[in-house]
């Protein structure tokens, strides 16, 4: 079969949010057992301004290997994300996806699995400070985890965040409302979820009650941070990879240097709790952090759930390329 290119129109509305969780579950259980994957690649450009990022993982239960590259900035002031996808046993390529459509829908699902893997099973109650899409993919997702009754939102525009709480209250069965600052969020929330290109801390984690998950996935920048000291030294702190943690966890970085906590303090990857490898949640009262910065596992295990179910409708634009033992001749 020849590779395909698939379009974001081709892939809208080809999977729905529990699919893609459940995908990007087999994805992280895959690297608890030893699936490998590695961070984000970031190459950046003062003049113009820009980066241009890339990562890859292989997922041998999938059958399916690949990961992102994506340009932001520059001079178009825009962002293009290509995902490529080959077939984990014969090294063939499958397809190459226009990833941005995909994007909130992998990492919210990843968002998800951690919800389900370290949050409260009896967790009703989610905050979730930001509006924008990747605010919408983490709601979305949780919502296929957790039976919820309440979701307070936060941004600091009033009508962004009230147009994304009138959304989402005609979307979920929970009542979905906005609050005026993310204190009035989090108190009381079983899930706390930030979603922001905020650079400084974004609410005060001596406000976190007991037992409260937050999954903090806006900033993958050594020098931003979405999470204080308090909420990084209280927490059971779980990346989505080990090696990603000094490389751009900002949050834990800056606790890090601050003396607050130690290396050790990075309990296991995300993928290890969710293999057993790992506990995650031991207690009620323990609050837990999964940071969340991008990564292949759920880019290709996204993206995979998404080619096969475009082969299965004939969608998709046939590629011509060529092996290496074809047209690497140096002629």
């Amino acid at each position: 079969m020849q590779p395909v290119f698939l379009a974001s129109d081709d892939l809208r509305g080809l999977a729905e949010p529990v699919a893609f969780v459940d995908a990007v579950r087999s994805g992280y259980r895959q690297r608890g057992n030893g699936a490998p994957a590695k961070p984000r690649t970031t190459l950046g450009s003062s003049d113009p301004p820009g980066m241009l990022t890339g990562y890859t993982a292989i997922l041998p239960e999938t059958g399916a290997m690949g990961g992102y590259t994506y340009s932001a900035g520059f001079e178009a002031g825009d962002a293009w994300f290509v995902t490529p996808l080959f077939d984990a046993e014969s090294g063939e390529p499958l397809a190459i996806l226009d990833g941005a459509w995909m994007n909130p829908f992998k990492t919210g699902a990843a968002g998800a699995v951690a919800v389900d893997a370290l949050a409260r099973h009896d967790a009703n109650t989610v905050a979730v400070i930001g509006s924008g899409p990747q605010a919408r993919g983490q709601l979305r997702a949780i919502a296929t985890v957790r039976d919820l009754s309440e979701v307070r939102v936060y941004s600091p525009t009033t009508a962004h965040r009230e147009s994304f709480a009138s959304e989402f209250d005609e979307r979920l069965e929970a009542a979905v409302r906005a609050v005026p600052d993310s204190a009035s969020a989090i108190d009381g929330a079983d899930v706390v979820v930030t979603a922001t290109n905020a650079s400084e801390p974004v609410f005060d984690g001596e406000q976190l009650d007991p037992g409260t998950h937050v999954t903090a996935m806006g900033q993958y920048h050594p020098e931003k941070r979405e999470l204080d000291h308090p909420t990084i030294q209280r927490s059971r702190y779980v990346p989505d990879l080990r090696d990603r943690v000094e490389q751009d966890a900002g949050s834990f970085l800056d606790a890090l240097e601050a003396g607050v906590v130690d290396e050790s303090h990075v309990h296991a990857e995300l993928g290890d709790v969710v293999a057993g490898t790992a506990p995650g949640r031991t207690s009620d009262e323990q609050i837990t952090v999964f940071d969340s910065g991008g990564t292949g596992i759920e880019t290709v295990a996204a993206a995979h759930l998404l080619y096969e179910r475009a082969i299965e409708r004939g969608l998709g634009t046939e590629l011509e390329l060529s092996a290496a033992s074809e047209a690497l001749t140096g002629h």
